[in-house]
C-alpha cells in the first residue's frame, strides 16, 4: 500500500495542499476527505482515504509526496534497470520493504522506493549495501507489478533494453566507433551509464522537448530539458557520475573524450517509435566539468502545414501570396528560437514540386526535406553563405533559402539573385517586420532596391498554449482588460491554466505562433525608397491594416488559445 502521509517530515507543504496546487483536486474534495480520515479515527492516511474515495490515483498522490519531498517520481520500466544490480539486496527485502535497485554508477546507487520520507530504510539500504543511495519515489503498485513481471523465480531481472536494433526497439543509435581512449572510454561505456544516457534521450523525445542539458555542479550534475520553451529539472545525477556521461555522449556524436579544455560539436541520429531523429550535441568546459548540450531536432514537428501554425486566416492568405511571388526576397524575422526555420520549412514544403528547382543553404542543415536541394556550409572550408549563395546561383534555381543573412556580402548576393528573376528565403534578428527594412539598409542595401525586391516580411514569436485539461475562464485585472479593449475594442472572457496532472502543473501544454506580415505596398514603398525612419513606416503599415504581434497574440488570448501573460511575454507595442 501506498504509504502517504498529510504532512510527512521533510515535506513543507502539507499533501492535501500539493494535490490541489497540481490539479488533481479542489479545496471542497480536500474537506470531503479530511471528514472521512476524521470520522475513521485517523487509522488510514490522507493519500489512502483520498484514492480509496476515487478522488486521486496512486500516481498522483506519490507525484505530489515527490514534490514535497524534492526527490524525482518515477513511472517504472523495464529501461530504466541494470539486471545486475538487484543482486545488492536480498530478494526478502527487496519484497518486503517495496523497494526496487535501479542501477549503480561509481558506487552510487539509485533506487526506487515508495517511503521516500522513510530516512530508516535509507540508512539500512546503505547499510547493506556499502553504497550512497540516491532515491527515486514511484508507486508502490509499480514496483510489485515489476517485481512480478520480471523477477518470478530468480534474483535478476529480465530487462527491455531501450538500446537495441531499428527493427525491433523504440530506440536505437548509431554511434561513431572510438578506440583507445583510455579508462574514461571504459567507464563511459559500461551498461548504467548507457542505459541513463539513453534514456536522458528517449524521456526527451517522448516529453517534445527542444534541447537536453547536462550541467556539471560542484556536488551534482543537473540534467534539464526545454519543454514549450522553458527548462524544466529532470534528474540531478551525482556529480561523480558527469564526466562518464559526458564522455558517453562525446563517443556518441563522434567527438573526442581525451580533449576537455575546449568545445567541441557533433551528430548523433537516433531511431524512436521507429521514425529518426537527428540531436545536435555541444559541449564546452566549465568551473566543475564539461556542460553538454543535445538539440532534439525531431522531422515530425520540424514540417508544420501552415494551417496549423496559428496563422490567423487573412494573414495565411496573404502569407502565402508572398511566398507564390515569381521574384524577390520574403524575410521571417525574430530571435533565436521562435520558429523561423519551422516557418520556412513548411513554406518551402507547400512549394515543393516537380517543376521548380528548390535550393537551400543551410548552418546545419536541420530537417531533410524530400524533392529539395539541401547544401549544409562549412566554415571552414571556406564554404560560407555569402560562397554558397554565388555557387548556388549557377545550378539554374527558381527559389533558393538561405539561412540566415548575416552580412553586406551575403545580403547584396541575395539582392541580385532577387533582381535577377529568383524568390528568396531567408531570416533576420530583429524585434519586428518593421526592422528589417532598417537592417538592410544598414547592411549596405540602397533604399529603392531594397523597395523593389521586398516582397514580405513575417516577424513571429512562440507562446505557450493553455492546457486543454485544466482550462479555466476568470476575468483579468483592469490594467490587461484595457489592454486588450484597445487592440481588440472589447474585453471578452479570458481564460487561463490552473495546473493539473497533465501538464505538470505549469497549466501550458504545447505551443503556437503569433505573427505580424509586412507586406509593402503603395506609401509604404515610397516612404522605403526615401529612406523614411521605421516609425514613420510603421504608422504608414498601421494606417493600411497592419497588424502587430501584441495584436495577433491578445486575439488569441481572447480566443482562448494562450494568456495575456504570454502574450505580453513575448511582444512589445
Amino acid at each position: 500500500m501506498i504509504r502517504p502521509a498529510g504532512v510527512a517530515q521533510g515535506a513543507s507543504v502539507p499533501i492535501g495542499d500539493l494535490l490541489i496546487r497540481r490539479g488533481v483536486i479542489n479545496q471542497a474534495q480536500l474537506e470531503d476527505a479530511l471528514e472521512e480520515q476524521r470520522r475513521g479515527g485517523h487509522t488510514r492516511l490522507l493519500g489512502e482515504v483520498l484514492v480509496s474515495l476515487g478522488l486521486a490515483t496512486p500516481e498522483d498522490v506519490m507525484a505530489a509526496l515527490a514534490e514535497g519531498y524534492g526527490v524525482p517520481f518515477a513511472r517504472l520500466t523495464a529501461r530504466l534497470a541494470d539486471p545486475r544490480v538487484t543482486e545488492t539486496l536480498p530478494r526478502e527485502f527487496i519484497e518486503s520493504h517495496c523497494v526496487l535497485p535501479l542501477f549503480v554508477v561509481r558506487d552510487v546507487l539509485t533506487i526506487a522506493v515508495s517511503e521516500p520520507a522513510n530516512l530508516f530504510l535509507i540508512e539500512e539500504i546503505e547499510r547493506l549495501t556499502g553504497k550512497t543511495v540516491q532515491i527515486v519515489a514511484a508507486t508502490a503498485s509499480d514496483i510489485r507489478a515489476t517485481l512480478q513481471a520480471y523477477l518470478p523465480n530468480a534474483n535478476v531481472f529480465i530487462i527491455d533494453d531501450i538500446y537495441e536494433d531499428v527493427e525491433s526497439s523504440d530506440f536505437s543509435i548509431v554511434e561513431a566507433q572510438v578506440t583507445d581512449l583510455g579508462n574514461l572510454e571504459e567507464v563511459s561505456g559500461q551498461s548504467p551509464v548507457i542505459k541513463l544516457v539513453n534514456f536522458l534521450i528517449y524521456q526527451g523525445v517522448q516529453d517534445r522537448a527542444s534541447d537536453i542539458h547536462i550541467e556539471p555542479g560542484d556536488h551534482a550534475s543537473r540534467v534539464r530539458c526545454r519543454i514549450d520553451g522553458r527548462l524544466v529539472t529532470k534528474l540531478t545525477p551525482p556529480h561523480q557520475m558527469h564526466p562518464a556521461i559526458v564522455s558517453r555522449i562525446k563517443i556518441m556524436g563522434g567527438m573526442d573524450i581525451s580533449e576537455r579544455r575546449v568545445p567541441q560539436d557533433g551528430d548523433i541520429h537516433v531511431m524512436v517509435d521507429g521514425r529518426p531523429i537527428d540531436l545536435r550535441v555541444s559541449t564546452m568546459p566549465g568551473r566543475y566539468g564539461e556542460k553538454a548540450v543535445i538539440r532534439i531536432i525531431d522531422s515530425r514537428s520540424a514540417i508544420v502545414p501552415l494551417e496549423k501554425a496559428g496563422f490567423a486566416p487573412e494573414v495565411l492568405a496573404l502569407w502565402r501570396d508572398v511566398i507564390s511571388s515569381s521574384n524577390g526576397v520574403a524575410l521571417v524575422t525574430g530571435p533565436t528560437g521562435s520558429g523561423k526555420s519551422t516557418t520556412l520549412y513548411s513554406a518551402l514544403s507547400e512549394l515543393s514540386s516537380d517543376e521548380l528547382n528548390i535550393s537551400t543553404v543551410e548552418d546545419p542543415v536541420e530537417v531533410n526535406i524530400p524533392g529539395i536541394n539541401q547544401f549544409p556550409v562549412n566554415e571552414k572550408a571556406g564554404f560560407t553563405f555569402a560562397t554558397a549563395l554565388r555557387s548556388l546561383l549557377r545550378q539554374d534555381p527558381d527559389v533558393i533559402m538561405v539561412g540566415e543573412i548575416r552580412d553586406t556580402e551575403t545580403a547584396r548576393i541575395a539582392t541580385q539573385a532577387a533582381l535577377t528573376g529568383h524568390l528568396v528565403f531567408s531570416t533576420l534578428h530583429t524585434n519586428d517586420a518593421i526592422a528589417a527594412v532598417t537592417r538592410l539598409t544598414n547592411m549596405g542595401i540602397e533604399p529603392y532596391l531594397v523597395a523593389a525586391i521586398l516582397r514580405g516580411v513575417l516577424a513571429q514569436r512562440l507562446v505557450r498554449k493553455i492546457c486543454p485539461h485544466c482550462k479555466t475562464a476568470y476575468r483579468p485585472d483592469e490594467r490587461a482588460r484595457d489592454l486588450v479593449t484597445e487592440h481588440l475594442g472589447e474585453c471578452p472572457e479570458m481564460y487561463r491554466g490552473e495546473g493539473c496532472a497533465r501538464c505538470h502543473g505549469k497549466g501550458y501544454a504545447g505551443r503556437l505562433g503569433v505573427f505580424e506580415l509586412f507586406v509593402p505596398q503603395g506609401e509604404a514603398l515610397d516612404l522605403i525608397a526615401h529612406e523614411a525612419g521605421a516609425g514613420e513606416l510603421r504608422a504608414a503599415a498601421l494606417a493600411s491594416g497592419f497588424r502587430t504581434l501584441r495584436h495577433d497574440g491578445l486575439r488569441k488570448a481572447a480566443e482562448g488559445l494562450t494568456t495575456i501573460e504570454e502574450v505580453l511575454r513575448v511582444s512589445s507595442l
